[in-house]
């Protein structure tokens, strides 16, 4: 039983490690917590209030204020180096210099900072600086006399810099600390006591050195005090509106919000390394909490508050527009183009007409989501939950799905393939062609594509090599129903076959026993050709590629136990492949009864053949209820009647009647079963090839369901 924790006061305890899957956090006060490398899957968080305990508060709070009055230093020595702009004396040349050189300074720093950010501002300054204070030292050394000038220009140019880096840094970062732990309602007020504090520390000490200063700075007077006191206010007001920007998210100061939220969270509740798989935080409180490294896969936050001052690492939650989706759901109309979103919990969320082109949804949920019109072109979706999604009207242009991926229960009436339209048209490719799907006939058609085996041959393919092949790989495999599902021909040579196998077989295991048969077997008939025809190895690969051709396919396989539908209907062609004009060949299932010998067949001899088999069943008890035997000989004669099957379908039709009496022997024989479902296929294929008005049709169709009956296969 998972432990219960919900409305608890967790305040500084210590769950490091330990296993909590499935525990019950709802409403809790986890403020300070320690959840380092626990296991919390499944767990719930709901309402729980995370964050920093009170004495972290306090002393952030003192932290925040320490650093105004440091600012509020800074911008004092600002205000005297500014104050020598007052000194017209002569002999105090050098001193009006040094003012002028701070007020320089000081204006390039806010202009390039406000524009291109605190980064490249400090970094201009700190390029000076190293210029200044190798000139200002190569002058204390050549410089005299006239040369003093230039000293002093440099001199003061390199301290002015100095101190407008420390200045800033101290200042940003106070206006940061002041608002990384308060709410939304206190950010205003927040701000307001840093600058005031800072106002308030910078205009005492400036008015008590000016006043000082002044004796010795002839000409600064009053007005000097007056001047480096608002000088210092306007460049503390400045450093604060630099936190302020860092912290609203403007990616020009990330690094300052980035360590800000760092320094905050330090005591805070902690996630570090944890695995938060399918945890639920839905209405919890976040702000200060370390997510790390942790598992976040499937994590619910749906409405939580303060998620954006938490310190979330490289995760998902890292840009700001998929956090803002994670925390609303409401993703209506809004791009993510390229996004990563692995492991995303979107349940329910609103995406109607989003762009998630290129997009990681890899492991992602979006049940019961509202996906109409969205763009899924090229999305991985590798083990993504679509259950009860609403997709009309999507494109699913190349996306990538397999067997672990979810559309159970899709909304869906009809989806496109083609995020542009064909050149000169408007044909994005829509599934339907026509009308729309009926329930669960979405989740059937991708679920074809999801069970297959993709069998791609580029120099076109043999078709005595493919069957020997696919023979062999079906006794290798012999608990795997594999089944023909169609024939793809892409030109150029390249043919697609896909192989329909069942959920949770080995598809790597089949697809290389396949491709390593098929080379074996491919050897065999290649020295026969050349035996036979002798031929170059040129003209054996044009042999091969002409039998990639629609019409050779066909003629090729006539002989052979399959049933071929050539279907040129554009639901036929692969889902994920769609800008192609290839041409599909429908195959029904085909079993081990796979007979590639293709050899002429006297009809006479395996009518009789035949004939014995149905003998040597039971005849019916009930004259006026035909049985197995009477519904086989029905069936044999009606084959044996019809002038529109050709010889070599004739000859296959009477083989499958003849497997159908052998299973009536012994109807509960597993292997008789198999055989006998594969020849209901078989000769279900081999009629379709006929016109439908013929009277085999309308015999096997009454036939076919009665034998099935009789021999326990529904």
């Amino acid at each position: 039983m998972p432990p219960d924790y919900s409305g608890q006061n967790l305040r500084g305890r210590s769950f490091k490690g330990q296993n909590l899957t499935g525990a019950n956090f709802s409403k809790a006060d986890i403020k300070g917590a320690n959840f380092t490398n626990a296991i919390l899957k499944n767990a719930n968080f709901t309402g729980t209030k995370a964050g920093l305990q009170r004495r972290w508060t306090i002393g952030l709070l003192i932290s925040s204020w320490l650093l105004s009055g440091i600012s509020g230093f800074f911008s004092i020595t600002f205000g005297v180096f500014v104050a020598y702009l007052f000194n017209t004396e002569a002999q105090r040349t050098a001193n009006f210099i040094a003012g002028i050189v701070c007020l320089i300074v000081m204006l390039v720093f806010w202009i390039i900072t406000i524009y291109k950010g605190l980064t490249t501002g400090l970094g201009t300054v700190a390029f000076a600086f190293a210029f200044a204070f190798a000139f200002a030292f190569a002058g204390a050394v050549a410089f005299t006399g006239a040369g003093a000038a230039a000293f002093a220009f440099a001199l003061a140019f390199a301290v002015a810099v100095a101190v407008a880096f420390a200045g800033a840094f101290a200042v940003a970062f106070a206006g940061a600390f002041a608002v990384a732990f308060t709410g939304a309602f206190a950010v205003a007020f927040a701000v307001t006591v840093t600058v005031t504090v800072a106002v308030v520390v910078a205009v005492g000490l400036t008015v008590a050195f000016a006043l000082a200063f002044a004796s010795s700075v002839a000409g600064a007077g009053a007005f000097a005090v007056a001047f480096t006191g608002g000088f210092a206010v306007v460049f503390t007001l400045f450093s604060a509106y630099i936190g302020w920007r860092s912290l609203a998210g403007n990616e020009k100061e990330a690094w300052v919000r980035s360590f800000a939220i760092a320094f905050a969270a330090t005591g805070g509740t902690s996630f570090s390394n944890a695995d938060l798989t399918d945890a639920d935080f839905t209405g919890a409180t976040l702000k200060n909490t370390d997510f790390r490294k942790a598992n976040l896969t499937r994590t619910r936050f749906y409405e939580v508050k303060k998620l954006d001052f938490a310190r979330v690492g490289d995760s998902i939650l890292a840009k700001r527009d998929i956090l803002n989706l994670l925390v609303t759901g409401n993703g209506r109309g809004k791009s993510y183009a390229g996004a990563n979103l692995k492991g995303a919990n979107l349940i329910g969320a609103d995406l109607t007409k989003a762009n998630l082109n290129n997009a990681d949804i890899t492991e992602a949920s979006f049940q019961g989501a509202y996906l109409a019109w969205a763009n899924l072109t090229l999305a991985q979706a590798v083990g993504t939950n679509f259950t009860s999604a609403q997709m009309t009207g999507a494109c699913l242009e190349a996306w990538n799905i397999e067997s672990t991926t979810k559309l159970d229960n899709v909304d869906c009436r009809f989806i496109y393939l083609l995020e542009n339209p064909k050149p000169e048209t408007d044909d994005r490719e829509r599934r339907p062609s026509s009308g729309e799907f009926q329930p669960r006939e979405f989740t059937k058609l991708f679920e074809e594509v999801l069970n297959t085996v993709d069998l791609i041959f580029r120099n076109g393919i043999d078709w005595k090599a493919f069957v020997n092949a696919f023979q062999t790989v079906q006794n290798q495999n012999e608990d795997t129903e594999l089944a023909l599902q169609s024939i793809e021909n892409k030109g150029d040579g390249v043919v697609v076959v896909k192989v329909g196998v069942p959920d949770g077989a080995d598809k790597e295991k089949i697809h290389s026993d396949f491709t390593q048969n098929y080379q074996l077997a491919l050897q065999a008939v290649e020295e026969k050709y050349k035996a036979q025809l002798q031929a170059k190895d040129e003209q054996i690969v044009i042999y091969r590629q002409q039998s990639g051709e629609m019409a050779e396919i066909v003629r090729l396989l006539a002989n052979k136990p399959i049933n071929v539908q050539v279907d040129n209907k554009v639901e036929n062609k692969n889902m994920t492949n769609s800008n192609d004009a290839s041409r599909k060949i429908e195959i029904g299932s085909v079993g081990r009864d796979f007979n590639a010998s293709g050899q002429a067949l006297n009809l006479g001899d395996i009518s009789g053949t035949v004939t014995n088999t149905i003998n040597q069943l039971p005849a019916s008890l009930k004259p006026d209820k035909p049985g197995i035997k009477e519904l086989l000989t029905q069936l044999q004669a009606a084959i044996e009647a019809d002038t529109n099957l050709p010889p070599e379908d004739k000859a296959e039709a009477l083989e499958q009647v003849k497997a159908l009496a052998e299973a009536g022997k012994s109807p509960q024989q597993g292997a008789l079963q198999k055989a006998a479902k594969t020849a209901i296929k078989i000769l279900k294929g081999t009629i379709s090839s006929i016109p439908s008005a013929t009277k085999l049709v309308e015999q096997c169709s009454n036939l076919l369901p009665l034998i099935s009956n009789f021999l326990g296969l529904g």
